[in-house]
């Protein structure tokens, strides 16, 4: 994670000290000549040839890609079961707005950048270092990282889930590491979703029977307007804190994934 913020503050440096010195350009020109250095031309022309469409379609597909390029990637890694579970913990105390969502994701991202580590740290030794050293073609680096990112995923997914897709998808008996990713992520995003619920369920459970206790108490006392929130909720407030809640959904998080 050092390694991560150095590396985006030295890139930032470079940007301000690049944009400072076409800053700095511009305003000499603009002093002597009256002109800046270029011209922005915004217009729509119709395509001349046909390879004029052919890279107008190519630009919109790359464009439309980058758009959903954040989900893909937040679905491809752990992300979805840590923000699942996050929420299910928000939830089981009662709480609204407690922690805040910006809070959560931000946890959720952090957690997903410790447990992602050493897989990206594979991928660039494997795949993206020897490509900027020009020692591999695109194709071998695209397919290498992709090698990393379906041995994460099958990982981490149910069988069941993956055979499932398999099975629509009328691939036969194929081994795991000739599964195209088409077939891999939807079978990860599912099972994913169903460790998260599961993870909730346990977490819900020690919760609901505060909540059942403290109803059955005060309907034996007669106390049947007082609503049971007003006591649960600090009482599942002072359980949480006091086995100290955070680090065991967080540790148990982790370790989910250590398998």
């Amino acid at each position: 994670m050092i390694a991560f913020v150095k590396r985006w503050l030295l890139l930032g440096s470079v940007f301000c000290v690049a944009g400072t010195s076409l800053w700095a350009e511009t305003n000499a020109v603009s002093a002597g000549t009256g002109f800046g250095p270029f011209r922005v031309n915004l217009g729509v022309e119709a395509s001349q040839q046909p390879q004029d469409v052919d890279v107008g379609i190519k630009i919109l597909f790359a464009i439309t890609l980058l758009t959903v390029a954040p989900s893909l990637l937040l679905l491809m890694t752990c992300f979805t079961r840590i923000v699942i579970v996050l929420s299910f913990v928000r939830t089981a105390l009662s709480l609204q707005g407690t922690p805040a969502n910006q809070i959560i994701i931000g946890l959720a991202l952090f957690m997903t950048f410790f447990i992602m580590a050493p897989t990206w740290e594979r991928l660039n030794t494997e795949a993206l270092q020897p490509y900027q050293a020009k020692t591999i073609t695109s194709e071998v680096a695209l397919d290498r990282a992709s090698a990393q990112i379906r041995t994460f995923l099958l990982r981490q997914a149910r069988a069941k889930d993956v055979e499932l897709f398999v099975a629509l998808a009328k691939l036969g008996p194929t081994a795991p590491e000739d599964l195209p990713l088409r077939v891999v992520v939807p079978g990860f995003i599912v099972s994913e979703l169903r460790t998260a619920f599961q993870m909730g369920f346990l977490l819900f459970v020690p919760f609901i029977l505060i909540d059942l206790v403290v109803a059955t108490v005060l309907m034996s006392m007669g106390m049947m307007m007082m609503p049971p929130m007003t006591i649960s909720l600090p009482l599942k407030l002072l359980l949480f804190v006091l086995v100290d809640g955070w680090s065991l959904v967080v540790r148990s998080l982790i370790q989910s994934f250590a398998t």
